[in-house]
Parts: structure tokens; sequence; C-alpha cells
């Protein structure tokens, strides 16, 4: 039987690495102001999120490939951050937006 403590280890809240991938890698340089608009409404539910307690953090990546959107969540599971994913305007946009959903195995927090 597990004790007390490995209980709550497995009910505790995972943390989770998301990448937000563009529709094109020069996407941060070359947003049409529809687009822009988009990303507005993107940070608004991100804000939404983080006062939430559900993300941990959240930014843009300055990769020389391309940037990508960086997202740090906190979520009892894969599903839950898929959900939170999949409920980003930025995703439900239709626009080609597209998450990568990866498990940290550990923190240092």
């Amino acid at each position: 039987m597990a004790s007390a403590d490995e209980a709550d280890a497995t009910k505790a809240p995972k943390i989770f690495h998301c990448r937000l991938i563009p529709p094109r890698p020069d996407f941060a340089f070359t947003m049409t102001d529809e687009e822009r608009a988009l990303m507005g409404r993107h940070a608004d539910y991100l804000r939404a999120k983080l006062r939430e307690g559900i993300m941990i953090m959240a930014g843009p990546v300055a990769d020389p490939a391309g940037p990508w959107g960086l997202l740090i969540l906190r979520a009892g599971s894969e599903a839950e951050a898929r959900a939170v994913t999949d409920a980003d305007p930025v995703a439900r946009s239709g626009r080609g937006f597209r998450y990568e959903i990866l498990p940290m195995l550990s923190v240092i927090m």
C-alpha cells in the first residue's frame, strides 16, 4: 500500500513544456495586423491562465531557425495540459499554429 506522501506525489500537478510552433518560421517578423490582434488575444488568454495558477511562464524564444513560443504549465495530466493549449485562441484560429507538449521529468523551483 502506498504511503500518504507517495499518494500525494501521484496527485501532485505535473509541469509541462509546451512549444507553440507558428504557421511560418518568420511569423514573429511578418505578422499582419489581423495576426497581431490574434496574438493579443493569445496573450490575454495566457495572462488569465497565469492568474488561475495554471501557467508558470510564457514567452517567445529567439531560435535561430525561427522564433517559437514557450509555455510552461502546471497540470494534473497531459490531457489537462492539452485542454489548455487546445483552448488557446491561436490554436483555435485555424491559421496553422500547433503545440508540442512534453512532460518535465523533474523540476527545480
